[in-house]
This record gives C-alpha cells, structure tokens and sequence, in this order.
C-alpha cells in the first residue's frame, strides 16, 4: 500500500531542528552516559526526529518528509568559519600528519571494499556490489554513492546498487556520530593523554570556561567576514567547473576562508589581528550553530525505513564495516597520528572520513575539544583530507576494483 506523503515547510523544519538540538541539549546534560562518551547534541535531538518519523511511517503508514534546502548553506558558513581561524603556518608544521593521515585513510580503503566484497560473495551475489557498501557510499557519501550507482546498474547489472548504497550511507552516518566520542574519550584516560586546555577552540567554546561578553558588533564582524568569504568560495568553486574540475562547495568556501585570513593578517599584522578576540567569539558561535543545526537536519532527513530492503546483507556487511573502522581507528590511527591528545581528536573524527562525513567527522572532534580543549592542528588536517584529498583517492580504487 502507497504511504500517505505528509511535507514540512522549510520554516517549519528549520524551527523543529531548534527545537531538537534544544532536546538535544537537555537530554545530553541530564545523562552521564552521553556525557560521559561525548555524544553530540545535534545526534541526540537528530536520532530523536528520525525514531518518530520512522515510528509514523510503520505504524501509520505516513511518510514525513522535511524541506532541508537550508542545510547545505549551514555547511558552508560553517566551513568558511573553519577557513577563517586557520592559520597556514600550523598546517606547514602538520605537512608530515597531513600525509601520513591521507595514507592511513587509503589503506583503509582497500580493507573497507576488500570487506564488502567478501561479504556480497559470502551472501552469494555479485562481489563488485560488495562496493556499494565499501567506500562507495562509506567513505564516498551520498554524493559518491548518487555518481557511481547508475554505472553499477547500467554496466554491472547490479540493479539494487542505489539502494543497497543509501541505505548503508544511512547506517554508516549513524554509526559514525556514535563511535567517534567515545573512542577519543577511552584513548584520552587509557593513555593518560594531557589535554590542550586551550580555549581558543575552531567551534563553540570550552566546558567550564567562563563565558566572554558577546557584543553585537563581534558577531555583526564575524558574519560579514563569514558572508564575503562564502562569496569568494563561491567565486572559486565556478572557477575550477569550468577549468573541469568538480569540488565539493564547502572545499572552496574553506580554501576562500584560509585566503582572507592570510590576507588580512598581511595587511594588519598578527598584533592587531589577536585583538580582534571578539570576532573571532563570534566566528566561534555561528559555526557552533551553523554545524549543531546542518547535523540535526542531516538526521532529521533520515528515512530508516529504506533500511528494509536487503536488511540482512547491509546488516551483516555494516557490522563488520563498523567493527573494521573501530579497530582501525584505536590501534593504528591513533598509533601512526603520534599517540598524543591531537591523535586522539583525530581519531574520533576518523570515523567521519571512514563511515559518515566531513561534518560528522568534525562534530565529534568539536564535541571532543569542547570537554579537553583546542587540538588546532586536527580541525586543519581533517577537513582537508576527508573533504578534498580522499575523494580523488576513494575514485582511482573504486575504479581499480570495480573494472569501470
């Protein structure tokens, strides 16, 4: 039987995911537990809206469908704030991470396909659709996972491809969110880890600290600078489409944050550019909430109900999947990222690049620095390598093992 379509506006939505990172919030700091693990807000409030939407389409046959346009440009704002308090010097110092983090991420990604296949042919189907729940849509995401399922079902003859790829990009996303905190958390007491304390975080602000008076010129400075960055970002992204190279966005916004950032620190020098500590405030509270809402959005959105079609498969592939980055992610990434606190805050942003997001991975780490302080250095690398450098990787072995 046809499910009955029920729309929200997009005022509506977006009020709904404030409403939602408001639970959120509150159920997070009346449990020890997701305190404790360092659960994001935006996951708590987001699972929330998803379980009920869920609950209405099998119980009552009612599809709810959310209109999100909204979300992407959160993700942008977010990203130029990131580009913003960069500073290049630190990612000089970070060459050697930087390569060392992109090379772990690639081996990974022979281990993720070589499991998936294993497991489609364990299932007695096609081992290349073992793919579409490897790095296609894991370390792909939903982007990758839409460019490559037409070809599987067009030259492959792999006709659930779409479906077996959202659906496992569903189950990575929210094993991501879920994974990163706590394994950042039992590295940071297992190893005796000496946290930054640094209060100048890239999102939101330390717990404990005493909150700085916010003016309205602080965020007025910060959202314009965030609005001339985004249009420069813009800028660029046209450019490299028709030089025929295609980017994510949120790449281009954070390139066009770094860009002004050095601009403006060569034309008013570091001395006066550490006084503006009131826009860099304010940078810091919209990016808070421009990643707290893109998140609770993204979850919103969720139709687990897509789930149901190869259940068992997806099930069985995902666990293993999840188990893989798990390990991967506590006994060699910390390992070879130099077992120290930003190690740490890597990790727990490396099951974003492995199982969920650019933005996953980054809300785990600012949920992380947020309790222990800044880790400067990871919130540079990471974006980077899961944003940009991954995907040129992830296309080249998707290729190699798929034979397309």
């Amino acid at each position: 039987m046809t499910s009955q379509l029920f729309q929200v506006h997009g005022l509506v939505s977006f009020t709904l995911a404030i409403l939602l990172l408001f639970l959120g919030k509150t159920l997070v700091q009346h449990n020890a537990f997701l305190r404790q693990y360092c659960i994001p807000e935006s996951v708590v409030g987001g699972f929330v809206c998803a379980a009920v939407t869920s609950l209405l389409y099998f119980a009552l046959n009612i599809q709810v469908e959310f209109d999100l346009e909204v979300r992407d440009t959160l993700l942008l704002y977010f990203f130029a704030g990131i580009g913003l308090k960069s500073d290049m010097r630190q990612l000089l110092k970070g060459g050697r991470p930087l390569l060392i983090l992109l090379l772990l991420a690639a081996v990974f990604i022979l281990l993720q396909n070589s499991l998936g296949m294993g497991v489609a042919q364990a299932f007695g189907l096609d081992p290349k659709a073992g793919l579409m729940v490897g790095s296609i849509s894991l370390t792909g995401g939903v982007g990758t996972t839409l460019a490559w399922a037409p070809l599987f079902v067009e030259k492959l003859g792999i006709s659930n491809a779409h479906e077996l790829g959202i659906a496992s990009n569903t189950v990575g996303l929210i094993a991501a969110c879920v994974i990163g905190g706590p394994i950042a958390n039992r590295l940071i007491r297992r190893y005796q880890l000496t946290p930054s304390r640094d209060a100048e975080l890239e999102v939101g602000i330390l717990e404990q600290q005493p909150s700085k008076a916010l003016d309205y010129y602080d965020v007025l400075w910060a959202w314009m600078w965030l609005n001339l960055t985004l249009m420069l970002g813009y800028g660029l992204n046209l450019l490299l489409v028709d030089a025929g190279v295609t980017l994510p966005k949120f790449v281009s916004c954070l390139f066009a944050g770094i860009v002004i950032h050095h601009l403006v620190l060569a034309f008013v020098g570091d001395k006066r550019l550490k006084s503006w500590s009131g826009a860099s405030l304010g940078l810091s509270l919209i990016s808070d909430i421009c990643l707290g809402m893109f998140l609770t959005m993204a979850l919103m959105g969720l139709q687990l109900w897509q789930l149901s079609g190869a259940l068992l498969f997806i099930l069985c592939a995902l666990t293993l999947q999840i188990l893989l980055t798990v390990a991967y992610t506590y006994f060699v990434v910390f390992r070879f990222m130099g077992r120290d606190y930003e190690a740490s805050v890597i990790a727990s942003g490396f099951g974003g690049i492995a199982l969920g997001s650019t933005a996953t991975a980054i809300v785990n780490m600012s949920t992380v620095t947020q309790k222990y302080g800044a880790a400067h250095q990871a919130f540079l690398i990471v974006p980077l390598v899961c944003g940009f450098f991954i995907d040129l990787v992830n296309a080249v072995i998707i290729s190699l093992f798929s034979g397309l």
